[in-house]
């Protein structure tokens, strides 16, 4: 790799995190009380399927551990967010799946949010982030090859 091509590549990677970390502290701001950034992608990710999963494949979803997911499954079930039950075919296991107020939460946090990706949508303009999302949905394709 040239000088100038790894310069490119660590320019572009910097400027991916800081625009994840900025990102996160504008949604996290907005979420409701008591929820996490990472109760919401759960819960979204739930709801989105619409299908019980294991916290094995969320942790995975997710890049965690199997001991981070559960400690995140654990707060959105004492908060009522998820349902969590035994396996009835396979007793090691258990499945979740998102209930009535975790879907209303999460369509509340989806409210709150909106608004503020949005804005910076249209602060950046549409046609810069159409042009943008390919080229970040290739590097995301590539970074989870390397996982």
């Amino acid at each position: 790799m040239s000088d100038t091509s790894q310069s490119l590549a660590v320019s572009l990677f910097s400027e991916i995190l800081i625009v994840d970390q900025l990102a996160r502290a504008s949604v996290a701001k907005v979420l409701p009380k008591g929820m996490e950034l990472s109760h919401f992608a759960v819960l979204n990710h739930l709801a989105q399927s619409g299908e019980e999963r294991t916290p094995a494949q969320l942790a995975k979803t997710f890049h965690l551990t199997r001991g981070a997911m559960t400690n995140t499954l654990h707060k959105l079930e004492w908060a009522g967010w998820v349902h969590i039950r035994p396996d009835w075919d396979d007793a090691r296991r258990k499945l979740v799946s998102i209930s009535p107020s975790g879907q209303s939460a999460r369509d509340a946090a989806l409210a709150a949010i909106a608004p503020v990706i949005a804005d910076v949508v249209n602060k950046v303009g549409e046609d810069k982030v159409r042009t943008a999302l390919p080229v970040l949905r290739a590097l995301r394709q590539k970074l989870n090859g390397l996982a």
